[in-house]
């Protein structure tokens, strides 16, 4: 059942047929929690943050890992990425603040974004996040301003676009010219960034950053990526005397999302491809050997984490399509809509059930592009069932939405038969808690909050 390696590492079928991960029956899960649930498993999470470790380690000792936290950002993450050791990426003042509440040290925080607003720049200097990754020219002066405004000498990096377009989804791609982040090698303009942000008295360029794209599984876009970096590197040491100190590569790795796909790239092929680019091409130009960075997020917790729904009803059309509709959605997963991306659903009741025909599961809001899975072969489902979206780790819980004032579902961590919630399952009434009247002075007596209902 398991042999695609789309399922968590601690994932088997139990004696009643149902799915087990982390030691948890994830049918007693839906029936303790409710569904739509994330479920992620602690041991896998852990095993990814120290294979990118120890292939790093191997290939490249001056090395930093850094967990691109929009891939899961939550309070809980930032804990154990911080126990594994890594760094940590954040992307807006939400994502740092689920830092900050983790007590993650701030000089292993790097405040990247094609847009950080003025109050995203104060609160980053006012937690000591130890690099702002700056995006444009304005935000060079902006961060340049606002330290100089605190007598600082910021630490900073610059995005550069290399011009290399990964063989990825259209939407994921960043590397190439004409993308809305970092600074393009064409018309010279990396080269003003580099240096404005090097002569400026309130910044300290540390280094260059670099990210092609998300949900790679070719690699040679990797290595045209670092070949052209490299030679600009050594353009601009000649020419403005900037020696590169840290040197980010990004992420982007893919993983697995049905087993019909071949499978991706382990860690240790990206890292040895990466890293042997990286020390082939300084050599070519006689620089020294900067720390190298790299910034994983979904193939750190994409196959860690499933969701689970019930099954709310079987709909059979003449035109053959049988609909199976689960009791979440677009709300707890936009990809499908975004990105068209696929899964493959299995009942958690019943694993290893053969296929009894082919269904799309459909999800619960008012869009007909709420699909889930299209035209996916499936046990025979029946009302109450738990369905389960496996690979669905990365991306999801930062996406889901109250669209049809759906509440979020929770987030829980299973490991060693244990399940601990890390994100608590919104209500009806939290949907409407930030709602106010039409006019100040009326009277707030949309809803009497009964017990019942506090207690949705």
């Amino acid at each position: 059942m398991f042999h695609g390696g789309i399922y968590p590492e601690t994932a088997k079928r139990g004696p009643r047929g149902h799915l087990i991960i982390g030691g948890c029956d994830v049918t007693d899960l839906a029936t303790e929690l409710g569904t739509p649930l994330f479920i992620y498993d602690e041991q896998t999470l852990r095993g990814q943050c120290r294979a990118y470790a120890q292939a790093l380690a191997d290939a490249y000792p001056d090395f930093e890992v850094i967990f691109a936290s929009k891939a899961l950002s939550c309070r809980a993450m930032c804990e154990l990425v911080e126990q594994e050791g890594l760094s940590l990426e954040v992307s807006s003042g939400g994502e740092l603040m689920a830092a900050l509440l983790a007590g993650f040290p701030t000089e292993r925080i790097y405040f990247h974004g094609n847009y950080k607003t003025t109050e995203e720049i104060e609160l980053g200097m006012d937690a000591g996040v130890g690099h702002f990754v700056l995006d444009s020219f304005e935000e060079i002066d902006r961060v340049a301003a606002r330290a100089a405004a605190r007598g600082l000498r910021q630490p900073v990096m610059v995005r550069i676009t290399p011009g290399v377009a990964a063989h990825t989804h259209k939407a994921m791609t960043t590397g190439h010219n004409d993308s809305k982040f970092g600074f393009t090698l064409q018309g010279g303009l990396a080269t003003e960034a580099v240096r404005r942000a090097f002569a400026s008295p309130h910044l300290r360029l540390d280094g260059v950053h670099m990210h092609i794209g998300s949900q790679i599984l070719e690699l040679r876009s990797y290595v045209r990526a670092v070949r052209t970096l490299c030679a600009a590197l050594a353009q601009w040491r000649a020419e403005l005397g900037f020696e590169c100190r840290l040197l980010d590569i990004g992420g982007g790795l893919g993983v697995r999302y049905t087993s019909a796909e071949g499978p991706a790239p382990t860690v240790r092929h990206w890292v040895r491809t990466v890293a042997g680019a990286v020390d082939r091409e300084l050599a070519r130009h006689g620089l020294p050997r900067p720390r190298l960075m790299v910034e994983p997020g979904r193939s750190i917790v994409g196959r860690a984490g499933v969701t689970i729904y019930r099954v709310g009803l079987i709909k059979a059309l003449p035109s053959g399509r049988t609909f199976v509709t689960v009791d979440g959605g677009m709300s707890d997963n936009m990809r499908p809509a975004l990105y068209g991306s696929l899964y493959e659903p299995a009942i958690a009741n019943k694993m290893g059930a053969a296929p009894a025909g082919r269904v799309t599961i459909a999800g619960r809001h008012c869009e007909t592009g709420d699909i889930l899975v299209e035209d996916t072969p499936l046990a025979a489902a029946e009302p109450g069932d738990i369905l389960v979206l496996p690979v669905t780790g990365a991306y999801c819980v930062g996406l889901a939405n109250n669209y049809n004032g759906q509440p979020r579902p929770a987030v829980v961590m299973v490991r060693d038969g244990r399940a601990h919630v890390i994100i608590e399952r919104e209500t009806w009434s939290d949907v409407v808690r930030m709602q106010r009247p039409l006019r100040d002075d009326a009277r707030e007596e949309c809803f009497t909050q009964s017990e019942d209902f506090a207690s949705v």
